[in-house]
């Protein structure tokens, strides 16, 4: 939240840690909801830009994705298979498979993919960047869509 919003967004910060939005609070607005274990909080809410770092619910991937605007962008970066030698998370059901983020933004137009090995701290990860394309976009029109400032 703090670099996005030192370079003027606003920002809306969900965790379920009380503590961790007292420090988020300085940046934007906050939210303290257990998105695993209650409904969703965001209901009818869309965004031009998601943010999801380490974490990984995959029963919350449709919500994730529908918060979504139009022409709105997706960054998510987890960790994946194999982190499990480097320390935690090391359950399966916390790591992606190999290609499963670009699997589960199937549909969203994807700028941006990697996967592998990042060292300091030593881990394994995906991360995407992805748009959702207006319903109205036209293919001449994409170029201007991702390059525009």
């Amino acid at each position: 939240m703090q670099f996005l919003a030192g370079l003027g967004h606003t920002m809306l910060g969900v965790d379920r840690n009380a503590e961790a939005l007292k420090t988020a609070a300085q940046w934007g607005e906050t939210l303290l909801a257990d998105i695993e274990n209650a409904a969703w909080p965001l209901d009818g809410r869309t965004f031009k830009a998601v943010v999801v770092t380490n974490y990984l619910w995959r029963e919350l991937f449709p919500q994730i994705l529908n918060s979504l605007a139009e022409g709105g962008v997706l960054i998510y970066e987890t960790f994946s298979q194999g982190n499990a030698a480097f320390g935690k998370p090391s359950r399966p059901e916390f790591l992606l498979q190999p290609g499963e983020l670009l699997e589960r933004c199937r549909g969203l137009r994807i700028v941006a993919f990697e996967e592998g090995f990042i060292p300091s701290p030593n881990r394994l990860i995906q991360r995407l960047v992805a748009i959702r394309l207006p319903s109205d976009v036209e293919p001449a029109a994409l170029s201007r869509i991702l390059v525009s400032p």
